[in-house]
């Protein structure tokens, strides 16, 4: 299995944004995926839980998920090396480039050739774990669209700031429905990203989980 996602990674990866595509097309199969995940929200709701407190738990878990499959899927450290040793290389070939010299110069463009396929090969690694990554992250995202699908619009004149059942207050735009649109970005969605983005960092930092420079 590993090596049929490492060989395929990319294209299953992309097969799962073409689904997710379709599903989300397809109310009937959105609201069934929405009410598994609802099962699984149900004990936080039941907690009395404001909907932005949910949105942060769901950030946080899919965060969680995705910076474990990616710490023990992706060969950070093998890509580190391999990016240094393409960059000592680059320096070399252009010394050689600028000294004239054709014998080295054809010699190292076929080094080229294996270092450009070997890197080829793990930046496409780097597609092995969405395709998991999405089959978690999707049903969450059907399922805050539904919910968020059901919500009435509050009157946001009268909607007091400490009671946010139905209204956010968003960084920079004030106090607004999570149907409302940000930009281009519904409340909500913007709302998430977010929150992804701040504890996906914390996660990150917390597990030692590098990238590449």
């Amino acid at each position: 299995m590993g090596k049929f996602a490492d060989k395929y990674g990319l294209f299953i990866a992309i097969g799962a944004m073409i689904a997710m595509l379709l599903l989300y097309q397809w109310q009937d199969a959105r609201n069934v995926i929405a009410g598994i995940v609802d099962v699984v929200i149900a004990p936080f709701e039941a907690m009395g839980l404001p909907f932005f407190a949910l949105v942060l738990i769901l950030a946080t878990i899919t965060g969680l998920y995705s910076s474990l499959l990616q710490k023990y899927t992706i060969d950070y450290e093998g890509m580190k090396k391999q990016q240094e040793k393409m960059r000592e290389f680059n320096t070399k070939f252009r010394e050689a480039q600028r000294l004239g010299d054709e014998r080295l110069i054809k010699k190292m463009q076929a080094q080229q050739q294996a270092m450009m396929s070997e890197q080829m090969k793990m930046s496409q690694a780097q597609f092995k774990p969405m395709a998991y990554i999405l089959v978690v992250t999707i049903p969450i995202f059907f399922w805050l669209y539904k919910r968020v699908s059901e919500m009435p619009t509050p009157d946001i004149l009268t909607t007091a700031i400490a009671d946010l059942t139905n209204a956010i207050v968003i960084p920079f735009g004030g106090l607004m429905s999570y149907q409302a649109t940000v930009l281009i970005f519904p409340a909500w969605l913007l709302w998430y990203i977010l929150c992804s983005l701040c504890m996906t960092q914390i996660i990150r930092k917390t597990l030692n989980i590098g990238g590449i420079a």
